[in-house]
């Protein structure tokens, strides 16, 4: 399998952010880490090898980048004023940066992209699709919690709240909601089982929200045995993703 390390330089986060890539050709799938926020752990935790039939096949090219999770969402030092400031200069970084390079990479000025994350990475998923539904025309979101209110103890301003899928979505009309409507689709998968406490109502919340939208979803809730953990996250991906992806 064809896999690098790069490092791209974002002037927004002001320094060089890791990604690992992993592929030849197929359609670019943007991964988000969990609250650990390292760029290869979705190589660490045997993702990548899971989905490899795809990669192999020519069918996806994954791009895995670092974030700022600890600056941002799970930061309790500062302000949440001032973190929601990082993960703006975060989502910056996501789209003056990696995107253009991801193109340059396939060689396609126009190319959409795919994105997934479990956790927090599937916060991030949902938050891109939704709001950059031009560039991002499907993410599969495993064990999300969707509220940014609970990374903040509650707290919100206009920038949390425009990160906050559970509260800027509902508003959603007009042309800004039939361009979601018409540009990207939302994979919500969550178990019931240990640890999904939180990730389970707000994931059902939000597809509630979409579907009373209009917004293309999939509700895909798993067993009482399914836990917060890769085990099971790794057979939720392939399950969604060699479908959506044609294995």
């Amino acid at each position: 399998m064809r896999r690098r390390h790069e490092l791209i330089h974002s002037q927004a986060m002001g320094r060089r952010m890791n990604v690992w890539c992993f592929g030849h050709w197929g359609t670019p799938l943007v991964v988000f880490p969990s609250a650990a926020g390292f760029a290869h752990e979705w190589d660490v935790q045997g993702m990548v090898d899971t989905l490899a039939p795809l990669i192999y096949g020519g069918k996806l090219k994954l791009y895995c980048p670092e974030s700022n999770v600890s600056k941002a969402w799970t930061n309790k030092e500062e302000h949440p004023a001032m973190r929601v400031k990082s993960h703006l200069a975060y989502e910056r970084f996501i789209l003056e940066d990696l995107v253009p390079a991801i193109r340059k990479d396939c060689n396609s000025e126009n190319i959409k992209m795919a994105v997934s994350g479990a956790s927090l990475g599937a916060f991030y998923a949902a938050n891109f699709a939704l709001k950059h539904s031009d560039t991002f025309f499907y993410a599969l979101c495993l064990s999300g919690r969707y509220q940014a209110t609970h990374f903040t103890q509650g707290y919100t301003n206009s920038d949390i709240y425009f990160n906050d899928p559970l509260s800027y979505v509902p508003g959603l009309g007009g042309d800004e909601l039939e361009k979601v409507k018409k540009n990207t689709h939302l994979s919500l998968v969550c178990g019931q089982g240990a640890f999904e406490e939180g990730c389970i109502e707000e994931t059902q919340a939000l597809a509630n929200i979409l579907e009373h939208k209009g917004i293309p979803c999939w509700r895909d809730i798993w067993g009482h045995d399914v836990s917060h953990d890769w085990n099971w996250w790794r057979r939720q991906a392939w399950f969604h993703l060699s479908q959506r992806f044609q294995a």
